[in-house]
């Protein structure tokens, strides 16, 4: 019984156990079963459970505080992009010397004293000075003001954030977030009033810049007008007669007074502004020096006869200092714009300093002395042209500098003509122009149009000279390149792979291109219609025209053929250089890798990409772009085939590549080596040094013999005659020691030697053998191996057959050789009785 009692637990644990284990396999079992639908429905109920408990936890607020952070770090940067100040010092600093000037220029503009059209052009230039100032200011302060407008907008964000209102449900948050958010909207306050006020100082300068701009802008106008009157007074006489005194010109102390007054303001503010400018100007002085002493000792030191190159550059030789001087000085000036008068005039004497001193060493006494006096006459013009006012002694002074230059310009035209070569080129021509100019200026000093005759007068005097300066400033840049060519001739540099000659040539062009440019816009400025003639070409090229519903500008059309331009220029030099890298390869093999075929892929693609450009640029719609392919087409219909067969024939050999540059070919009956294959036509070089140009449709129609497409080999054939009865086997073996041991005869594939035919003189040998395909080469080949040929028979007694003949007489038996010799004779005087007689032989 106690036995039962103690296993009772046992049993009782066990049954527990074998139950719960019943019940657990129970569970486990339903929530297998249990279906995919009451599984998603439980996980929904968990998770809206779950959002009720982050609700009544404040969770969210964390989102809230993030923001308030936010906040405070975006007004913390506006506060210290405020603290160091607004972009805006400079404009507050200039702006009164601005205003100053602007309000001297406007009293200026309306007094009514008499001016001339040099006052005028200072006052605009000086106004187109300020213009430029403005401008930059005004954009200067609304990048400023678009800046604080971009606070403002934050700040905003932050007084209409209506989500900050939200109060937590948690106490111990609620004071953590309250208190965050009191920092921030005190900081809020402070960042607000304070890009408020610097909104509002930058709103103000922007309204005093906007209203000084549009004073300027009137100033401008009314100045225009003045002009436009002086021009038209101009034209009609603004005075009367030299003869008569005139009420309307100025006293001359005065007008001297104010000059030097003006043009020294002009010049100390123009030396202090566009420090820029100067330093480049500066800049390329340095460069042109060491360039020009550079190659200057490097020709002294590294070539063995430098005295007979440098006596090709006598102006680099001889002063090599004032020639880049005067190169550096003559350009410059183009740097800037609208510079004041006085500072180019100031340059302007020293480049006639300059090429005063070139010109005595290497002309003429009589060319020297006709330029000193010119230099005198434009150092008076130029004093006479920086006056702001009228007067009768500059009216005198005019007069007599007129007379004098005709009179001086016609002695030195009667010698130029006798002697044209001992002076500068072109200077016959010159003179005309230059005596020509004087005449009209001195014709409208005496007719009363003084302003006109001065124009005239002192453009016929500065662009005399400045034609000389350019003259000698081209020939000192020619000099430096071949100087710098003899430098690098022999040297591993990419000067040494370039064509002096081809290279001069082309530079000269652009060199005199360029002078050319600049000589007429000299001339533009002398005359004072520089501003003018820029405004009526903008206006051409800008203004909008329309044909058959395509609007277009002239301006497109200058940029269209602008990059075509520059486009074809890099293909060519493109294909230059591998032209250049082909030509100074000896191996025909790896000249062929170097060729003009992949050249000519590059031209056609660098073309194609600037046409493409071109169109862009221009502004011409892409869609209209059919309407010029349509075209292109009925052209192509009409009459365009050849010239479009050419340029496809070139594309196919560009792709194929039948014909290298270098292959040997023979088309039409000419044979030669193929020098260029181009986008239309190709070149090939003959034997006797012709070049033939063939066009590119020829080459893929016609059949073409390339005897260098495969291989660099060819074959000739030669035959050799012998005579007979000779030992045949003999001959062959003196062949076959020739031909084996020439240096030139390619080995492998084997010569082959053999007998071609019998004649009746000779017996005829045939040798074959290959070469390296080249004409000449082949043809001396050839002669070399007969000369050789030819010492050997006659060495070895090998006989030549000869063009003599063998005559063998047989007479009858029984007749005597003597008498049938005198029959003979007889007949021939009969014969010859009778051609000198003609009455006998009635």
């Amino acid at each position: 019984m106690r036995k039962i009692i103690k296993l009772t637990p046992l049993i009782i644990f066990l049954l527990a156990g074998l139950f719960s284990g019943n019940a657990l396999g129970q569970d486990k079992t339903k929530k297998q079963e249990r279906s995919k639908r009451d599984a998603e429905k439980h996980r929904m109920r968990s998770r809206d459970s779950l959002l009720r408990t982050f609700n009544r936890a404040d969770t969210s607020i964390n989102a809230f505080l993030q923001r308030v952070e936010h906040y405070t770090s975006t007004f913390n940067q506006i506060n210290n992009s405020l603290s160091e100040g607004l972009d805006t010092g400079d404009v507050s600093a200039g702006f009164p010397a601005v205003l100053r000037r602007i309000n001297k220029i406007d009293s200026l503009t309306k007094t009514h004293k008499s001016s001339t059209l040099r006052y005028l052009a200072v006052l605009r230039d000086n106004l187109d000075h300020l213009q430029d100032k403005l401008t930059g200011w005004q954009e200067d302060l609304e990048a400023v003001s678009a800046k604080l407008i971009a606070n403002q907008h934050e700040l905003i964000k932050f007084d209409k954030d209506t989500s900050l209102n939200i109060v937590p449900y948690d106490s111990v948050i609620r004071s953590t977030y309250f208190e965050q958010r009191g920092i921030t909207r005190h900081l809020y306050y402070i960042t607000d009033t304070t890009n408020r006020a610097s909104l509002v100082k930058v709103n103000l300068l922007q309204d005093k810049i906007t209203v000084a701009f549009t004073r300027v802008l009137d100033a401008t106008d009314q100045i225009d007008l003045k002009i436009r009157h002086f021009a038209a007074r101009a034209f009609t006489g603004e005075a009367d007669n030299i003869l008569k005194p005139s009420l309307q010109v100025a006293d001359f102390k005065t007008a001297l007074k104010g000059t030097v007054r003006l043009n020294g303001i002009l010049y100390n503010y123009f030396i202090k502004s566009d420090t820029t400018i100067h330093y480049i100007c500066l800049f390329s002085l340095l460069i042109m020096l060491g360039w020009v002493f550079y190659v200057r000792r490097r020709t002294l030191r590294s070539i063995e006869n430098p005295d007979e190159i440098l006596g090709q550059a006598n102006y680099i030789r001889r002063n090599p200092l004032v020639s880049a001087l005067l190169v550096t000085v003559a350009i410059v000036p183009y740097f800037y714009d609208h510079p004041p008068v006085v500072f180019l005039e100031t340059l302007f004497l020293v480049s006639m300093v300059c090429t005063l001193i070139l010109i005595k060493r290497h002309f003429l006494p009589e060319t020297f002395n006709f330029l000193c006096g010119l230099f005198l006459l434009g150092l008076i013009y130029g004093a006479s042209n920086l006056f702001i006012q009228i007067t009768n002694i500059d009216r005198y002074v005019i007069l007599i500098l007129s007379i004098i230059s005709i009179i001086s310009g016609w002695i030195i035209f009667k010698s130029a003509k006798k002697t044209a070569s001992d002076h500068i080129p072109h200077t016959c021509n010159a003179l005309r122009i230059f005596i020509a100019l004087h005449i009209i200026s001195l014709v409208l000093n005496l007719t009363g149009r003084f302003s006109l005759a001065k124009i005239i007068g002192i453009t016929a005097v500065f662009n005399l000279w400045f034609a000389v300066i350019l003259f000698f400033v081209v020939q000192i840049l020619i000099q430096g390149l071949f100087l710098q060519f003899q430098v690098k001739k022999d040297s591993k540099s990419i000067i040494a792979y370039l064509d002096y000659a081809l290279l001069q040539k082309k530079f000269r062009k652009v060199l005199i291109t360029l002078a050319t440019l600049l000589w007429l816009f000299f001339l533009l400025q002398n005359l004072n219609i520089d501003d003018w003639m820029a405004d009526v070409v903008s206006d051409l090229l800008s203004q909008q025209r329309t044909v058959g519903g395509a609007s277009f500008t002239f301006s497109g059309f200058v940029t269209f053929i602008l990059v075509v331009w520059l486009s074809s220029i890099v293909s060519k030099v493109i294909s230059y250089f591998y032209d250049v890298s082909s030509q100074r390869v000896s191996d025909l093999s790896i000249a062929k890798k170097k060729n003009q075929t992949s050249a000519l892929l590059i031209r056609i693609g660098v073309f194609s990409l600037g046409f493409l450009l071109a169109v862009a640029a221009s502004g011409f719609p892409l869609e209209k772009l059919t309407i010029i392919i349509s075209a292109f087409g009925v052209g192509i219909g009409f009459g365009l085939q050849n010239i479009v067969n050419n340029l496809v024939s070139g594309i196919i050999l560009a792709f194929e590549k039948p014909i290298q540059i270098g292959d040997l070919i023979e088309v039409d009956n000419k044979t030669g080596r193929m020098k260029e294959i181009g986008i239309r036509s190709s070149k090939i070089m003959t034997s006797d040094g012709a070049e033939v140009i063939i066009p590119n449709g020829d080459l893929i129609s016609q059949h073409v013999i390339n005897w260098t497409l495969s291989n660099n080999y060819r074959r000739i054939d030669l035959v050799i005659n012998v005579a007979h009865g000779m030992d045949i086997n003999k001959v062959e073996s003196i062949l076959r020691d020739i031909i084996s041991t020439h240096a030139e005869v390619i080995q492998t594939p084997a010569p082959l030697i053999f007998i071609d035919k019998f004649s009746d003189e000779s017996v005829d040998f045939k040798m074959l053998f290959w070469v390296i395909a080249d004409n000449t080469k082949a043809l001396l080949l050839k002669s070399d191996l007969m000369a050789k040929i030819y010492g050997a028979f006659d060495e070895k007694g090998v006989e030549i057959p000869s063009d003599k003949k063998d005559v063998n007489l047989r007479f009858p038996d029984g007749v005597p050789v003597l008498s049938i010799a005198s029959k003979v004779h007889a007949e021939e005087k009969k014969k010859d009785t009778n051609k000198t007689d003609p009455g006998q032989a009635q």
